[in-house]
Formats: C-alpha cells, structure tokens, sequence
C-alpha cells in the first residue's frame, strides 16, 4: 500500500516541529508539510480550500458547519490555546482603568470572528459588558485593510465600522483615534513602549490564573481539520491524525521539561512549567474528554455573539473517529 501524499499546513511550533521533520509518522501518510502563520493558514484554508490537512481557527471553523458545504471536519487536536486577559490593549490616556470603561469606546479588531476576540468578549461579559457597549473598529493590524475569512453579518445591536482605507490599527492606536485594540497579536506600538499603550488587566498572569481557577477554562484558539471528502474516503484518516499529532506534543513537552539546557530562549523555564502544572498536570490536553467543558462554554458564548445562528453541539464538531480511543 502506497502512503497518500498529503498536504498539511500548520504553525511552526515545538508541538508540531516532530511532524515537519520527520520524526513522527501519520500512518498510511506521506505528508508535505507548510509551516505558516495563522492569518495566511486560515485565509487559505476557508477562502480556497488550498491544504488537505490545515489548522484552522476555531471560531471560523465553528461559522463553516452552520453554512452549505462545510470542507473541513475537524479532530480534536488543540494546536493553540491562550489565556486571553492579555490580549486587550488600551489607551491609557483614555480613563480607561477597568473594563465597565470600555463602554462606549472605539476598539479596533483585525475581525470580529476571530477565535481570541470570541473569547474576550465572553470575559468581558463577565464584567458586565457586552458587544453592543462596545463601538468596533475592524482594520489590519500592521497594513491597512483586512477582508474577513468568511462573510459575517453583525447582530443588529452591534456597532463594527471600518478603518480608513489608508490606516493601519496600529497607526490608529498610536494616535490615540482609538482607544484600544484587541487580538491575538499585541500591536507593535505596545511592543515598542509607547507611553499611552498599556494593557487593560495590568497583572494579566495573575487575573488569568484565577480565571482559570474559577472556570477550569484554558480557553482553545484552534483545531486541525482535514478535507471531508478525503475522510469519507479515507475513515481511518482521522484517528491517525490525532494519534500523530498527541506523539508530536509528547516529544514537545518533555523536551521542555529536560531544562539541563532550555529548549526554548527564554529564562524562568523551569517556573513556568511549575506554574502551568500546578494548575493542571495535563493543561494542554487533546481530544474531547476533559475538555467538553471549554469547548461547550465555546459554543454558548460563539452562539451568544452571533457568530453561530444556532449552538451547535459538541457532537457536530469533530470526526466520529475521534471521539474515543482504544485501551491496553
């Protein structure tokens, strides 16, 4: 039997480096792996179609299984997940000292359907504050203009405008013609230490952790998907992704751990990787047992805001294959 040749695009991360080069094998897989950014993965994937196999983002992921012909089913491979309370910048010059104040601000966004944004309104909403308080800015971060993956129509009560054609978010944030931004990215003017760029939770490491101790919630960014039509043809395709890809973490993370000499530039190794454990030995786990209660807060909040017209279920979300795994 010969392998099939398979596309596979995915972020260049330690977790998925043992697939890049070779030392994990997908079984009945010869794959020829891309590493990219999120933005282009995602562009590609729900724009063209371009990759077999593809990280996607979760959200947008969500928004193609409510339209016609969805061309991903997705396993339950996390290949990116982040606490989000660093992920809101501001104006400090603004009166901006807790998030009640971002009521009635202008806050740029790269696009509203992003699975970071989902995320913090959802701890916005916490707070009491929804998107309709907010006014929405959608732009590019870094160049101007930025069209979004998949066509989206805001809820009525919300309020999202567009950047000038000719201005970046970050120029706009810089300028103080907004007054904040959120995403995934922090924007290069916070970056390089502009004196009226701050983030809103200052101590985000602390707020984030006692989030995480109250919901169990470390929130997923994004799943793997593979072509429908090469999983209706291909059943076994599915679980040899999620075996591969749960290896490909294993060699990730133990490496990690072996701090004798850092896998990663950075100092404070070791006390992070205290920190992550104390909150979970297992925080960065796939597949849908343990985490059916990240991905239905998901769910509810992706509903809530619009971007889904229905809650989908849990059920509808990944291969059947995935759902369980044999035992010794």
């Amino acid at each position: 039997m010969t392998d099939l040749t398979l596309s596979v695009a995915v972020g260049d991360y330690d977790r998925t480096r043992p697939i890049y080069d070779g030392r994990v094998k997908i079984d009945g897989v010869d794959p020829v792996v891309m590493l990219q950014s999120p933005e282009e993965m995602f562009f590609n994937a729900f724009r063209h179609k371009t990759c077999d196999i593809s990280e996607l983002s979760f959200s947008s992921y969500c928004m193609s299984l409510t339209r016609d012909d969805p061309p991903y089913i997705a396993v339950p491979v996390f290949l990116s997940r982040a606490f989000r309370h660093t992920s809101i910048y501001i104006r400090t010059d603004k009166g901006i000292a807790s998030p009640a104040d971002l009521k009635g601000k202008k806050i740029g966004i790269a696009e509203y359907q992003l699975t970071a944004n989902v995320w913090v309104r959802a701890i916005l909403q916490d707070y009491g504050v929804s998107p309709s308080d907010i006014e929405w800015v959608r732009g590019g971060m870094d160049t101007a203009g930025r069209p979004e993956k998949l066509k989206f129509t805001p809820p009525d009560d919300v309020t999202i405008t567009l950047a000038p054609e000719e201005r970046s978010l970050n120029e706009m944030l810089a300028a103080g013609e907004i007054d904040g931004f959120i995403g995934p990215r922090w924007p290069r003017c916070f970056a390089e230490g502009h004196p009226h760029v701050g983030r809103l939770f200052a101590d985000s490491q602390a707020v984030a952790t006692q989030w995480y101790k109250d919901t169990r919630i470390f929130p997923i960014m994004h799943v793997l998907g593979v072509r429908r039509s090469l999983a209706e043809q291909h059943p076994w395709l599915p679980g040899a992704l999620l075996k591969a890809f749960n290896q490909s973490k294993e060699l990730a993370t133990a490496a990690l751990a072996d701090t004798s000499a850092t896998k990663v530039t950075m100092p404070f190794v070791e006390d992070t990787l205290r920190l992550a454990d104390q909150l979970h030995p297992n925080i960065w786990s796939y597949g849908v047992a343990g985490n059916e209660h990240v991905i239905e807060a998901f769910l509810t909040t992706h509903h809530a805001q619009g971007l889904s017209p229905r809650k989908l279920d849990i059920a509808e979300l990944f291969h059947p294959a995935t759902y369980e795994g044999y035992s010794l």
